[in-house]
């Protein structure tokens, strides 16, 4: 329901409209009038005419005095045109400049210089993408400019690139805290506007403007941020594979050493594959570290090959008093986007869709292009991603593990925590610096693995307090995904793009279609049309929600 004193989208009556055109734009007898690519009106001489036969007097500035520029006069000779110049008026006798006639005097150009739209963003934020040149139909454009008033109409195109006409849909200036504002009409598409106003007169384009029949807004940001995420992921965490491998497996002892260490949360393993739950991971367990000052997540590692059943066994540790559920999902489940939709959608049923659940994987997508990472880290799916990041295994340095991570994984939207290693003969120093380089990132929470495995070394480097890291910065940037590309990356480009073009297929291969496709998204927002996915297309892209597809019976074509 609209509210008391809103404005209706503005649409000019074409009859009123064509009559003023005809005022403006029909010439005295024995003359034509045109508009010139300039802007400016000329009078054509009727042919075989002369001054005072039939000759059309041209008027200049206000006034009406005759003016005529080289090659005219101002009667104009046979055949010749009177220019006008832009701030005058164009006059004529129907009966030549002796037939005593009133002479009529109209606007010499519709095109007005003296307003003119200089300026245009969407608004408020929360309803506007990172591009404040787009907006929804029924949205709001914070227009500037000079001339400008309440009541004039800015009118849009009818069709994508369409010409400002008579029929145009359009809408009405008006007040706000912020300045002038206008609601873009329900007709509206995208392309350049401009203000219409009386008698058929008309500003300059502005634009293009980028109209999207469905609601916007930012994408998930990618500046980096230590707000807290409210859960037990958050702080230093220390990953435990045998309990009784981790100080005996005595709740009083491995409380101790984390308190120690700054370690405020412990990771358990509560289940393997779809029917083997471990007993470790217990209720007394947890509340004995809970009693201790402790958080307690459970982890699960899982195979899909009977996903219902590892789902039962994620739900049966949230059960006995989980503060959060991690999934261990690795090359086993690789093509297996079936099973992992069927997992999730089983588990979530079972635990709730506000539980925290979080996803550790491999760090680098594009090394394990079919995983399905889309699912796991997909709408319903886990909230956290906690990628395995270790960097000696990998064989990188600890800043070249964190920026290909965050390349890689930053698509998904999920907020990054961290996975390190204290095992396999790793430095302190690296340790530390993995700690300190994650306060950088943005990252809240880091944790390591494993408890078993980490010598007194790693102990310390984890106690050790940490110090700004100047020799870092962030990489911020994204995947660059182009033709021949294929993966889970891709796939997920692909659910994005189907949203703004639902002819767009999923099938994980950059091909053709997806080239084509992703090209004319491009354009359509006004970013250059490469074909790739540079951060402006991830942006534009990750501002829309992806489409829904049901893997039943298989996976990505691609």
């Amino acid at each position: 329901m609209a509210s008391a004193g809103a404005l209706r989208p503005f649409r000019f009556h074409a009859a009123t409209l064509a009559a003023a055109l005809l005022y403006v734009l029909a010439p005295p007898a024995g003359a034509t009038a045109r508009i010139n690519p300039g802007g400016a009106a000329a009078g054509n001489a009727a042919p075989g005419t002369g001054a005072g036969s039939g000759g059309t007097a041209v008027g200049g500035k206000s006034g009406g005095s005759a003016v005529g520029r080289s090659g005219g006069s101002a009667g104009g000779k046979s055949g010749g045109v009177g220019a006008v110049k832009s701030t005058g008026a164009l006059a004529g006798k129907s009966g030549g400049a002796g037939a005593g006639a009133r002479a009529r005097t109209v606007a010499s150009s519709p095109h007005v210089l003296s307003v003119r739209i200089t300026s245009v963003r969407c608004v408020p934020a929360p309803k506007c993408s990172l591009n404040l040149r787009q907006v929804s139909v029924n949205g709001t454009l914070l227009v500037g400019g000079t001339g400008l008033k309440v009541g004039m109409v800015v009118a849009f195109p009818r069709s994508a690139g369409a010409r400002i006409s008579s029929n145009s849909p359009a809408g009405r200036l008006r007040s706000s805290g912020l300045g002038l504002i206008v609601t873009v009409p329900s007709g509206a598409h995208s392309g350049r506007i401009m203000v219409m106003l009386s008698y058929g007169r008309h500003t300059s384009s502005f634009g293009p403007i980028y109209v999207f029949h469905h609601a916007l807004h930012p994408p998930r940001p990618v500046t980096l941020s230590a707000s807290p995420s409210g859960s037990a992921l958050d702080g230093q965490g220390m990953w435990i594979w045998y309990l009784s491998q981790s100080n005996g497996g005595s709740v009083p002892a491995i409380a101790a050493r984390a308190h120690a260490a700054g370690v405020g949360t412990v990771l358990v393993k509560s289940s393997d594959g779809s029917s083997n739950y471990w007993s470790q991971f217990s209720s007394q367990l947890v509340q004995g570290l809970h009693a201790d000052g402790l958080k307690v997540c459970a982890w699960q590692y899982v195979y899909g090959s009977s996903p219902a059943g590892e789902a039962a066994l994620g739900a049966r540790a949230v059960a006995n008093g989980a503060d959060c559920l991690v999934i261990d999902a690795e090359a086993e489940y690789e093509g297996r986007y079936a099973a992992a939709q069927t997992y999730i959608n089983q588990l979530r049923a079972k635990v709730g869709a506000s539980y925290p659940i979080a996803l550790a994987s491999f760090p680098y997508v594009s090394y394990h292009p079919s995983l399905p990472y889309s699912v796991f880290l997909g709408p319903n799916g886990a909230q956290y991603n906690a990628p395995q990041m270790y960097w000696k295994d990998i064989g990188a340095s600890v800043d070249t593990v964190y920026a290909n991570t965050y390349i890689a994984n930053r698509i998904y939207g999920r907020p990054i925590f961290p996975l390190g290693q204290t095992y396999g003969g790793v430095s302190p120093a690296d340790v530390l610096r993995f700690r300190e380089e994650a306060v950088d990132y943005g990252a809240t929470g880091v944790s390591f693995w494993d408890w078993q495995e980490t010598p007194a070394s790693g102990w310390s480097a984890l106690a050790a307090p940490l110090a700004p890291l100047s020799s870092v910065t962030p990489d911020t940037s994204y995947p660059t995904l182009s033709g021949g590309h294929k993966g889970d990356n891709v796939l997920w480009l692909q659910e994005h793009l189907a949203t703004a073009i639902p002819a767009q297929e999923t099938t994980g291969y950059f091909g053709s279609q997806t080239l084509a496709n992703l090209r004319s998204f491009q354009s359509a927002h006004g970013i250059p049309a490469s074909g790739k996915t540079d951060a402006a297309t991830w942006t534009a892209l990750l501002a829309l929600p992806p489409v829904a597809v049901d893997w039943t019976g298989g996976g990505p074509a691609g």
